[in-house]
């Protein structure tokens, strides 16, 4: 059973433009993201999926350095883009992964993919769909086939553009499961989408990577509460609402 590990990614942010490419404890976030998403157990291929945009040339070169699958799609319909580029694996599960996670933990997206290769009844496993989590260790696994018929049928703009929200919001087709947080942490944003996102993330990365690159959301914890002022850099961005609540 192949699991692909799928990263949606883009240089064109109106908050933060390039902002997967900002550097951070020498090498970009991106590439953060890409060397947590290797360190997940249950993964077998990682592939970046961004747009046929000139401006996302410098993902494109990004990912073949670092020797992962990219595709390249249409901007607005993120659906199709990464139905498309999961299309070029055909595995048989997808971990769905947005490209401003760079905290993502690879424990949670082996737990999430667990849970579906244990179970012939599941279609979709998230830890997303109740605001339990961080913002930014957002995980969602599907597997192909509810990602086919998701691509085939779903008409909806916010359907095409949040990829999944066809699946979760028909449970009377598609057998979903949530993973929630053993603690409430969903007031923690770790997600990068403004440049105080940026600052924090920086901190974090440079504090966490030299000494283990291997740390998990619970070092995180343990450097906040270490830094308790670090919290404050981003608590006033607006969080942006969850697509993937119900």
């Amino acid at each position: 059973m192949t699991v692909a590990a799928l990263i949606q990614a883009r240089t064109t942010s109106t908050r933060l433009p390039g902002k997967v490419l900002l550097p951070a404890a020498g090498r970009e976030m991106l590439a953060h993201q890409i060397d947590r998403v290797r360190r997940a157990r249950r993964v077998d291929r990682i592939c970046v999926a961004t747009t046929v945009n000139a401006t996302d040339d410098r993902i494109v070169a990004l990912a073949e350095r670092e020797g992962v699958a990219v595709f390249r799609g249409a901007e607005d319909d993120v659906l199709d883009r990464f139905a498309r580029a999961a299309e070029t694996i055909a595995p048989s599960l997808v971990v769905r992964l947005t490209g401003d996670c760079p905290l993502i933990d690879p424990v949670l997206i082996d737990d999430a993919v667990a849970l579906l290769q244990a179970s012939a009844d599941l279609d979709y496993v998230s830890n997303g769909l109740e605001p339990t989590w961080p913002a930014g260790l957002d995980v969602e696994v599907m597997t192909i086939g509810a990602l086919r018929l998701a691509a085939a049928e779903a008409v909806d703009g916010f359907d095409r553009e949040h990829v999944t929200p066809f699946i979760y919001r028909h449970p009377e087709r598609f057998r979903i499961r949530n993973i929630r947080c053993p603690e409430a942490l969903s007031d923690h944003r770790w997600t990068l989408d403004e440049p105080a996102d940026y600052e924090l993330l920086r901190r974090i990365l440079e504090a966490l990577v030299p000494a283990d690159p291997t740390f998990g959301w619970r070092d995180v914890l343990a450097l906040l509460a270490a830094h308790p002022d670090w919290v404050s850099i981003n608590r006033d961005v607006r969080q942006t609402p969850n697509p993937h609540a119900p």
